[in-house]
C-alpha cells in the first residue's frame, strides 16, 4: 500500500526547482553512523541487529523531522519492491538485497530518508533539487544532531565517527551531485573530465551510485575522502567542482548549438518523434531518448515541454516503478509496451 502510494507521485527533489536544475538533477548528503557497543551490521547476529533497530526506531519517533515518516520493513518486500526503492534513490544497491531487521524510513516528500542496518547501523540522507549541496548538508546535520540526543554514536576524537568501511571513517559523510552532461558526452570530453575530477580528490559514479554505470549521460560526483576535513570544507569543495563542471557543460551546449545546430535539432526531433509514437520501448532506449529530449528542452527547442516533466518520466518508466504501480509482476515485453504508453500519454498531454 505504501509503495503504491509512492508510485503515484514523484519525489519532491525531482521537481527541477533548485538552482542550475537543468544540469544538476539533484544533490545529496549521506551520513554513516554506528551505535557504541554494537557489532557493525556485516558481522552482527540477528539479535544485535534487532536491538539496534529497536533503539533507532525509538529515536526516530522522537524526531521532529522523521516522526511522521513512512516505515518500511525490508524483509517484507519482494525483490521488485526493493528494486523500486533503489530506482527512487532511497536505498543503496547493497540494501536492496533485503535481510532481517532492516528498515527504511522516509518522509513523504522523499527528501529525507534513513536506512537502518545497512553496511552501518544508520545511513541518513537528504536529497534536494538542483545545486543546493550546502543546504542539504545543513538539513542532514540538524537531523543527525536530533537523533544523537537519543543515540550513543561510536566516535573517537582522533578518528571521528567509526564506520564499517574504513574509507567512511571520520566525518562518515558522502556529498554528491547528480549531473546531466549530454553535451560533454557527445563532444567526447567526459573521459578527460573524469580524470580531472579524480585529481581533485573526487570520484564519478553511475546513476545509482557506487558500482553502477552511467545511463542517459547522468553522472554522480562525490567526495572520496572522509577523514581529516571538516564537513563544510568537503561540501564546499564538491559544490565548487560541480559549478566548474556545470560551466563546462553550458559551454559545450553553446558550442554544439552554434556548430551543429541543424544536426542537434534533427537528433532532438527524432528522439521526440520516437517517444510520442513508439509502442515498445526498452528501459535503456527510453532513458537515452529522454536524455536527448532533456537537452533539447534546456536549449529551448521544445517550448511546450519543461525539465520537470522529463525528470518525472525518468522515475515513472523504470522496470520496478511500472510493476509496483500496476500491482503485479510483468514480463519484459509487457513492461516495454506499458513504458511506451506512459511516455506517449504524458508527452501527448503537453502538445
Amino acid at each position: 500500500m505504501i509503495l503504491q502510494e509512492m508510485a503515484n507521485s514523484a519525489s519532491q527533489w525531482s521537481r527541477a526547482d533548485g538552482p542550475e536544475a537543468e544540469i544538476v538533477f539533484s544533490c545529496r548528503v549521506r551520513l554513516a553512523r554506528n551505535l557504541e557497543g554494537f557489532t557493525f551490521p556485516p558481522w552482527a547476529h540477528d539479535s544485535v541487529l534487532k536491538d539496534v533497530s529497536d533503539k533507532v526506531l525509538n529515536a526516530v519517533k522522537r524526531s521532529h523531522y522523521l516522526k511522521n515518516s513512512r516505515l518500511i520493513k525490508m524483509s517484507e518486500l519482494s525483490s521488485t519492491e526493493r528494486r523500486f526503492l533503489l530506482e527512487r534513490h532511497l536505498i543503496s544497491p547493497e540494501f536492496s538485497s533485503g535481510g532481517p531487521h532492516r528498515f527504511l524510513i522516509t518522509e513523504k516528500r522523499e527528501m529525507i530518508s534513513l536506512m537502518v542496518n545497512e553496511e552501518d547501523h544508520l545511513r541518513l540522507q537528504s536529497i534536494l533539487s538542483g545545486l543546493q549541496l550546502m543546504d542539504a548538508w545543513r538539513l542532514t546535520d540538524k537531523i543527525d544532531d536530533e537523533l544523537e540526543q537519543n543515540l550513543d554514536y561510536a566516535f573517537l576524537p582522533q578518528w571521528g565517527y567509526l564506520t564499517s568501511c574504513p574509507t567512511n571513517t571520520g566525518t562518515g559523510m558522502r556529498a554528491s551531485c547528480m549531473l546531466h552532461l549530454p553535451a560533454l558526452a557527445v563532444t567526447h570530453k567526459i573521459d578527460e573530465l573524469m580524470k580531472n575530477i579524480s585529481k581533485l580528490g573526487l570520484v564519478a559514479r553511475g546513476l545509482y551510485g557506487e558500482g553502477t554505470k552511467s545511463q542517459g549521460d547522468f553522472f554522480q560526483i562525490s567526495n572520496q575522502v572522509t577523514l581529516g576535513s571538516r564537513e563544510e570544507e568537503v561540501v564546499d569543495h564538491v559544490e565548487s567542482v560541480t559549478r566548474q563542471v556545470v560551466g563546462q557543460e553550458k559551454k559545450a551546449r553553446d558550442i554544439l548549438l552554434r556548430r551543429d545546430g541543424i544536426q542537434l535539432r534533427d537528433q532532438m526531433g527524432r528522439a521526440y518523434g520516437t517517444l510520442v509514437s513508439a509502442y515498445l520501448l526498452r528501459s535503456e532506449e527510453a532513458i537515452s531518448l529522454l536524455s536527448k529530449l532533456r537537452l533539447g528542452v534546456s536549449l529551448n527547442l521544445f517550448p511546450q515541454l519543461n525539465v520537470q516533466v522529463l525528470n518525472e518520466l525518468f522515475f515513472m518508466i523504470t522496470p520496478a516503478q511500472l510493476q509496483v504501480k500496476e500491482g503485479k509482476e510483468m514480463a519484459p515485453l509487457d513492461r516495454d509496451e506499458l513504458r511506451a504508453k506512459v511516455i506517449r500519454q504524458r508527452l501527448g498531454e503537453l502538445k
